[in-house]
């Protein structure tokens, strides 16, 4: 897959939101997401053994997507980029932030909820945003309405936090969402155990759902 990590985001329309304990399991779970047909993950910097998973499924899986989330402080960005994360990912925005990622050329998702969030990060040139905690945001119907106001601006989201098979057709649906974090097809619990059958299961039904929508 060529393009730049927002692109490749774009195309990929499910970000798997990873925690990982044993950096070799993150290598088995990005081999497992690229056999599935979604080479990409968010791994979140959760864990103390995050950093490690990046630098190893950076090193280890050619063409895979790997991404830090959960980023806070501009020191956290610069771990991240020095681990060799493509992209980086907050729940919020700052402007330090923003420059922190800036600077070390690291493309960047904040997090926007509410208008004020979202021309703030518009004013430092970010058009791709993550909405979070989406579903106790006001789900898929908040995502929507922004639609219109901010279309001028070019605006984008990545919904995020309670997401799952059973409301993703609502986010999908919505031209405005340019990709869809989620916990649910790679869990916590089936990394740590290797229930690596499960998480390939989860993610060929996530790309097929995405293919329904012309994706």
């Amino acid at each position: 897959m060529t393009g730049s990590p927002l692109e490749r985001l774009t195309l990929a329309r499910i970000v798997p939101v990873v925690e990982i304990t044993d950096p070799a399991r993150g290598v088995e779970l990005a081999r497992t997401l690229v056999e599935a047909g979604l080479p990409v993950a968010e791994v979140t910097l959760r864990t103390p053994a995050a950093l490690e998973a990046i630098r190893a499924i950076a090193d280890e899986v050619p063409g895979f997507l790997v991404g830090a989330g959960t980023l806070l402080t501009p020191a956290q960005v610069e771990d991240a980029a020095e681990a060799g994360a493509h992209f980086g990912v907050s729940p919020g925005f700052t402007p330090e932030l923003s420059r922190a990622a800036s600077d070390r050329g690291l493309p960047f998702v904040p997090g926007a909820v509410t208008a004020s969030e979202i021309l703030a990060a518009a004013d430092l040139g970010h058009t791709h945003l993550k909405f979070f905690p989406a579903e106790q945001s006001g789900g898929a119907a908040a995502v929507g309405a922004f639609a219109s106001p901010f279309a001028a601006l070019g605006i984008r989201f990545m919904p995020t936090g309670g997401v799952r098979p059973a409301n993703l057709d609502a986010y999908l649906g919505l031209a405005t969402v340019f990709a869809i974090g989620g916990t649910w097809i790679a869990p916590r619990d089936q990394i740590t155990e290797g229930r690596f059958d499960e998480i390939g299961r989860a993610a060929r039904t996530a790309v097929a759902t995405v293919a329904a929508y012309g994706a």
